[in-house]
């Protein structure tokens, strides 16, 4: 079976079933999903990885009250989380690691870190200059069901070890 198309101007293409056929393969393999290429690890796992690129410094280990008085997440979408802040309320210092349920949900739970942020920023913006900074310049990365949010001097190096941290083998 043949299919005839048009084009501009007015010439006939032939497309037969092999041709269509490696068309729809080759779209397909380009709207594949990054969800089924990265490993699945716990959101500490991630958190320890990191460690071994980049020091972490002071921070404390936030448990699931802070976090939902942080972020005004809903527990029921997180599977697990690894939250660290700066021993001090004068430091900006954030990570935080979550790995959601589904994958749908991660919206939200970005939503919910980017209002976060923007609260931070006002607090910090006249008060500490040099928080504020890394307030500005702070990661938020999704992979897959992931969400990471680093505010730090290295930020940069703590997103770029989050992404090894969840490459598949």
């Amino acid at each position: 079976m043949k299919a005839l198309m048009n084009n501009k101007h007015g010439t006939k293409w032939i497309w037969g079933l092999p041709q269509l056929f490696i068309l729809t393969v080759v779209v397909l393999i380009g709207c594949s999903n990054e969800v089924e290429s990265i490993r699945n690890a716990s959101s500490q796992e991630i958190v320890e990885h990191m460690k071994q690129s980049v020091k972490l410094g002071e921070m404390k280990e936030g448990d699931r009250d802070k976090l939902e008085k942080l972020y005004h997440l809903n527990s029921d979408e997180i599977e697990d989380f690894a939250l660290y802040t700066a021993s001090s309320n004068v430091e900006a210092q954030e990570l935080l690691v979550i790995r959601t349920k589904k994958v749908e949900q991660v919206g939200n739970v970005t939503k919910q870190i980017k209002k976060r942020m923007e609260a931070q920023a006002t607090k910090f913006k006249d008060y500490r200059p040099e928080e504020y900074a890394l307030i500005q310049s702070h990661v938020l990365k999704t992979i897959g069901p992931y969400v990471l949010l680093a505010v730090s001097a290295d930020a940069e190096k703590i997103g770029s070890a989050f992404e090894e941290a969840l490459k598949s083998n």
